[in-house]
């Protein structure tokens, strides 16, 4: 009995920090956590337990996971947040910008930019759209 126990606490410890994480990956492990105590309340040996935990998780990983991510992910609208949400914004150039470098004001912040194409000059005052943000610089390319 006192297995089956251990078992449902470490369900329930992976079932608490996939709360924080909700990557769905600790709920497939909890599912395996709970399948060792299954084994265990049915009197399987231990290293019968593993066993049974690492097969459930593991197939609870193979399929269910890659399921309801897909699934969810159809559902909900996922919100850019970071650099990443900066991917598409104008910006206004504050010091001319070329394929060495160049400053932009983003969003009320100045950061460090330069373009992909060479040869490109994007004089100060300019409006940009952000292509993408490598590194602390964004890269980008004037308005049409």
């Amino acid at each position: 009995m006192t297995q089956t126990l251990w078992w449902v606490a470490i369900a329930g410890l992976f079932l608490l920090i996939e709360v924080l994480s909700l990557d769905l990956f600790l709920l497939m492990l909890a599912g395996g956590a709970l399948g060792g105590a299954a084994a265990a309340a049915l009197g399987v040996p231990v290293w019968g337990q593993i066993v049974v935990a690492l097969v459930v998780a593991v197939l609870l990983l193979a399929t269910l996971r890659p399921w309801l991510v897909r699934n969810w992910r159809k559902r909900t609208t996922f919100v850019e947040t970071n650099a990443a949400a900066h991917v598409g914004r104008t910006a206004q150039v504050v010091a001319e910008v070329d394929a060495v470098g160049g400053r932009v004001k983003l969003v009320g912040e100045v950061w460090t930019a330069r373009t992909d194409t060479p040869g490109l000059q994007i004089p100060e005052g300019a409006h940009v759209r952000v292509v993408r943000i490598d590194g602390a610089t964004a890269v980008v390319e004037p308005l049409t």
